[in-house]
């Protein structure tokens, strides 16, 4: 199951999306978001599902792919569900022994599930479609206004993307140690909650030893290589705006005013 996470993960292409512009796909990915919340009828999901397909097909990155990044966060999905399924009051459909299913609470449950796999699936393709250089780039370039207020733009930029670029490697090195502990005999699959959470400590101690061992090795190696933060830094490519990238931030405009209007028009 660890392998499937694909967040954090960049998938390589030569395609549209991938060649858009960093802070644009940040934008867009944003403005998703937020319209995801401001969705409360199935229609406007339809809306959301066609632009996700649409940026998948361009993007050329397989559907099972993207579709593999769900699985480890199926649990939470399926939670999340069946609490609002069951603890929204209204208009009872039928009874379950105690608990109560009404209409009110599926349609909650049902727009709870599509909000979370959307999010997913939506952050997910940043991620795929964005190198690490252009996303630490991108999330700098849309920071640099906040510097004048003292906000360290080149720093947070630098960290959030080393954590992103870290999760698939310290999912691998998770799943090394898994398999190292099994083969000596630990089980992480069987007995209550409570077993199962003190399995995991032969798991973590050695996770957090490593994910420490790699951070000074990532910080020695920037030391060796002069790395002084981003004062007076300069780069190869600067990033400049082209006409795909205002097409697509003004089909993401568009969406998002039209679920605006559907719900309060």
């Amino acid at each position: 199951m660890i392998r499937d996470i694909t967040i954090g993960q960049y998938y390589p292409g030569n395609t549209v999306i991938h060649k858009l512009d960093p802070r644009v796909k940040i934008i867009i990915t944003f403005m998703l978001i937020m319209a995801l919340f401001f969705i409360d009828k199935f229609l406007p999901y339809l809306f959301i599902l066609g632009f996700i397909l649409m940026a998948i097909l361009i993007s050329k990155i397989p559907i099972k792919y993207i579709l593999k990044g769900l699985k480890p966060l199926l649990p939470i999905i399926i939670i999340t569900f069946v609490l609002n399924l069951f603890m929204t009051k209204g208009q009872v459909i039928f009874e379950i022994g105690p608990l109560d299913v009404t209409i009110e609470g599926l349609n909650k449950a049902l727009f709870m599930a599509l909000r979370l796999i959307f999010l997913i699936i939506g952050t997910s393709l940043l991620t795929l479609t964005t190198s690490p250089i252009s996303l630490t780039d991108g999330i700098e370039k849309l920071l640099n206004p906040f510097r004048r207020i003292g906000v360290p733009a080149h720093e947070l930029a630098m960290m959030m993307t080393i954590a992103l670029r870290f999760i698939p490697t310290l999912l691998e090195e998770a799943d090394k140690i898994m398999k190292a502990q099994m083969a000596r005999g630990a089980d992480f699959e069987s007995g209550n909650i409570l077993n199962r959470a003190k399995s995991l400590v032969p798991l973590l101690v050695p996770l957090f030893v490593s994910a420490f061992r790699r951070a000074d090795e990532l910080a020695m190696a920037m030391e060796a290589r002069c790395y002084r933060g981003g004062e007076n830094r300069t780069r190869m490519k600067q990033l400049v705006l082209k006409p795909r990238d205002f097409i697509s931030l003004g089909i993401m405009i568009t969406l998002f005013v039209i679920i605006v209007l559907y719900r309060y028009l």
